[in-house]
C-alpha cells in the first residue's frame, strides 16, 4: 500500500489527508457533510477512507465532482439555485460563493430594500429580536459597588 499524503489539494483548498474523505470535503466551504457523502456515494469512494491513501485518478474524480456538482446533484439539493447574473443553478465553493454573497448584499444595500438597510446599519436583518442581543460596544449591565471595609473603611 501506498503513503498517505498529508495535504491533497481539492477544490482550491489543502485537505489533510489523514482525514476521512467526507469529513476532509466538508472542510471546503460550500460543501458540508451532507454534499461530501453524497459525492461519495455517487463517485462509489468509500467516504471513511483517509483521503490521502486514495489514488490521483480518485482524487481528480473528486476535485470534478466538487467543482460540477450542479451536473451530477440534482437542483434542489444546489446553493445557488437560478442564479441572477447567469439565470443556471449553479453550487458555488470556496472564494466564489463568498464573492457571491457579497454581490447579493452590495444589490440589497443599493437597491435600498429593507434586508439592505438592515445590512447597512449593521443590524439584524432576518427578524431577529435586538433588545438584548446583537449590542454594540462594551458589555452593558448594572454595576457592582465596592463592598465596605470592615473597621469603618480607614486604610491603616
Amino acid at each position: 500500500m501506498s503513503e498517505v499524503r498529508a495535504i491533497v489539494r481539492v477544490g482550491d483548498t489543502d485537505l489533510e489527508g489523514a482525514k476521512a474523505v467526507a469529513f476532509a470535503l466538508a472542510r471546503i466551504k460550500g460543501i458540508g457533510i451532507s454534499s461530501a457523502f453524497a459525492i461519495c456515494r455517487r463517485l462509489g469512494v468509500d467516504p471513511y477512507a483517509p483521503l490521502g491513501s486514495l489514488s490521483e485518478e480518485q482524487i481528480s474524480k473528486l476535485d470534478w465532482a466538487v467543482r460540477n456538482l450542479h451536473e451530477i446533484a440534482p437542483a434542489w439539493f444546489l446553493n445557488r439555485r437560478r442564479d441572477p447574473v447567469s439565470g443556471r443553478d449553479v453550487h458555488l465553493i470556496g472564494s466564489e460563493l463568498i464573492l457571491a454573497a457579497k454581490s447579493d448584499i452590495d444589490l440589497m444595500k443599493k437597491l435600498r430594500s429593507w434586508k439592505g438597510m438592515r445590512h447597512a446599519a449593521g443590524l439584524k436583518v432576518r427578524g431577529q429580536r435586538t433588545v438584548t442581543t446583537g449590542r454594540f460596544g462594551p458589555t452593558a449591565g448594572v454595576a457592582k459597588k465596592k463592598e465596605a471595609q470592615p473597621g469603618g473603611g480607614a486604610k491603616q
